[in-house]
């Protein structure tokens, strides 16, 4: 399933932030393509994710989705998911938050 933003969905949404040097963004940034791709988008509840790098060079932020809160949480504890977000967890400053979508407003042209 795509990403879809809308209060409708069924899902909960991580935007998690990290903030790091400059010199090892793209680094992080493969490090969280290679950790969805391996692990995280085999595990039950898994919807979708969007990596953003950040223009500053400074951050990268997370978007993604998960069927509800308690799949995401058993990620949290899964073993292979840890082992990825060890190295992450060393080399940036991360502000996870789940959320769900409160309200849709688009622009129709």
């Amino acid at each position: 399933m795509a990403t879809t933003i809308s209060k409708d969905q069924p899902v909960v949404t991580l935007i998690n932030t990290f903030t790091v040097a400059p010199e090892r963004q793209e680094e992080l940034v493969n490090l969280l393509v290679e950790a969805t791709e391996n692990v995280m988008k085999h595990l039950p509840g898994f919807v979708s994710a969007n990596i953003h790098r950040g223009l500053d060079g400074r951050h990268v932020a997370n978007y993604a989705q998960w069927r509800s809160r308690e799949a995401f949480e058993a990620m949290l504890r899964n073993p292979e998911a840890q082992a990825h977000m060890g190295p992450i967890a060393a080399m940036a400053q991360f502000d996870p938050v789940l959320y769900v979508v409160a309200d849709d407003i688009t622009v129709v042209s």
